[in-house]
C-alpha cells in the first residue's frame, strides 16, 4: 500500500507556493532573481522608515528614567509617545528628553498637548492660549518631534465607563450611554452646541496650522471617545466620521490631520478599513490607535475587551496601513486589567484598564499583525 504524503507541513508549503506562483515567473521574465520564500530563511520582516511603527506610552514630563527606556526596548519597541508638559513648551525643555531617548535607541514620535480650555470653549483668553500653542509647536519642530496630538472635547463622557469581567476574571471596560445621558453640564464647562464647537476649532486651526507647516510638525486630533451624541449638555464635533471628514476640510493641509482610531471607528458602527483608506489616501492620518471593541449598539453601548476578541478585523486594518504606506506610530492602547498587574499595583486609568503586562500583550499582538501583514505584502 502506498503511504500518503499528506501532512499539515506539506499543506502549508503548497499554500505558500501557490501564493508565490503568479509572482515568480514575472520576476524571472524581468531578469530578476526570484526571492526566497519567507519560510526558507528570509526571516521575519522588521519595522523600517516605510512601515508603521509600533509604539507605547511613557511619561516624559519629569524627565526620562533609564528603567522606562529599558522597559520598552526589551519588548522590541523603539517609538514612544507621552503627555506633554504644561504649555508653552520650549526647545531647551524638550531637547534633553529627545536626546535621552535617542541615546537609548528610542524615538519620541508624539506629544499630547493640553491646557487650553478657553480655546475649546471660545472664551476670553483664547488668543493667549493659542500663542502658547504656537510656541509649543515651534519648540516641537526645533527638536524634530513630528506629531503633536490634542483633544477638543466639550466634555469627555467617562461617566459612561464601568468595569466588566472578561475571560479568566480579567477586567474589561464597559461603556453605556444610559449611565450618563441625563447628567447636567458642569459649571466650569457649560453646554455647547455643535455650530459653536465647529466655530471654535476653525478659529484654532486657522491660527496654528500655518505655524505647524513651517515647523514641519503635524497635528493629530483624537476623535471623541466615547462617541456619545451629547455629553453633559454639549455636542461633540469628532463623534462621527462625517465630523472627522469636515475637520480636515477646514484647513487643507497634511499638518491638519487626525488620530485614526480603528476602535472608535467600530464603536460608531463604521468600517475601520474603509475609513482608514479614506483618511490614509489623503495623507491625513497623523497618528494611529489600535484597539478592538465589541459593539452592542453603535455610539451608545460597547465594551473594550482584549485586542484579539473584538469586532474589528485587526489584520485587515494593519494590511491597509501598509498598502497606504503609513509610516508613523501605531499605538496599541487601553490594555486590559489582568491579575499580574493587579498584584503589582500597576493598574492605571479607567475602569477595567490595565498596566505594563497588559501593554505587553497588546504590543506583542500588534507586532505580530505587522509582521504577518508585511510578509503578505512582500509575497504579493
Amino acid at each position: 500500500m502506498m503511504r500518503s504524503t499528506f501532512s499539515r507541513r506539506n499543506l502549508i508549503k503548497a499554500m505558500g507556493a501557490a501564493t508565490l506562483a503568479p509572482v515568480l515567473p514575472q520576476l524571472a521574465a524581468a531578469g530578476q532573481d526570484a526571492p526566497k520564500p519567507w519560510w526558507l530563511g528570509n526571516g521575519m520582516p522588521q519595522e523600517s522608515v516605510t512601515t508603521p511603527k509600533i509604539a507605547c506610552a511613557i511619561d516624559v514630563r519629569n524627565g526620562v528614567a533609564d528603567e522606562a527606556i529599558r522597559n520598552v526596548v526589551q519588548i522590541g519597541v523603539c517609538h514612544v509617545l507621552s503627555n506633554g508638559p504644561a504649555i508653552p513648551w520650549a526647545a531647551n525643555q524638550l531637547q534633553p528628553i529627545v536626546d535621552k531617548l535617542k541615546a537609548g535607541g528610542v524615538r519620541l514620535g508624539n506629544l499630547m498637548i493640553t491646557g487650553f480650555p478657553n480655546v475649546v470653549y471660545g472664551r476670553p483668553g483664547r488668543d493667549d492660549e493659542i500663542d502658547k500653542i504656537r510656541q509649543s509647536i515651534q519648540a516641537a519642530g526645533h527638536v524634530g518631534l513630528p506629531v503633536v496630538e490634542y483633544n477638543f472635547y466639550a466634555h469627555r463622557a467617562m461617566e459612561g465607563y464601568f468595569e466588566e469581567t472578561g475571560r479568566g476574571g480579567a477586567g474589561l471596560t464597559g461603556v453605556d450611554y444610559e449611565r450618563m445621558k441625563d447628567l447636567p453640564p458642569l459649571p466650569q464647562e457649560g453646554a455647547h452646541a455643535l455650530d459653536e464647537m465647529w466655530a471654535n476649532i476653525s478659529y484654532f486651526l486657522k491660527a496654528v496650522i500655518p505655524v505647524a507647516e513651517k515647523a514641519n510638525v503635524r497635528l493629530a486630533l483624537h476623535p471623541n471617545d466615547p462617541p456619545f451624541p451629547r455629553s453633559r449638555g454639549s455636542q461633540q464635533i469628532m463623534a462621527t466620521v462625517a465630523g472627522w471628514k469636515h475637520l480636515i476640510e477646514i484647513v487643507d493641509s497634511p499638518a491638519n490631520g487626525i488620530t485614526f482610531d480603528c476602535g472608535v471607528t467600530m464603536e460608531m458602527g463604521e468600517d475601520p478599513v474603509e475609513v482608514c483608506r479614506y483618511f490614509g489616501s489623503r495623507d491625513r492620518i497623523n497618528h494611529m490607535h489600535y484597539r478592538n471593541p465589541h459593539v452592542t449598539v453603535p455610539y451608545l453601548k460597547y465594551d473594550e475587551g482584549f485586542i484579539d476578541e473584538g469586532d474589528v478585523n485587526m489584520f485587515a486594518v494593519m494590511r491597509e496601513l501598509i498598502k497606504l504606506k503609513y509610516s508613523r506610530e501605531v499605538y496599541p492602547e487601553h490594555p486590559r486589567a489582568i491579575d499580574y498587574d493587579r498584584e503589582r499595583g500597576s493598574i492605571r486609568g479607567y475602569p477595567g484598564g490595565g498596566g505594563y503586562a497588559g501593554d505587553l500583550y497588546d504590543i506583542a499582538y500588534a507586532k505580530a499583525m505587522l509582521q504577518a501583514a508585511l510578509i503578505v505584502e512582500r509575497t504579493r
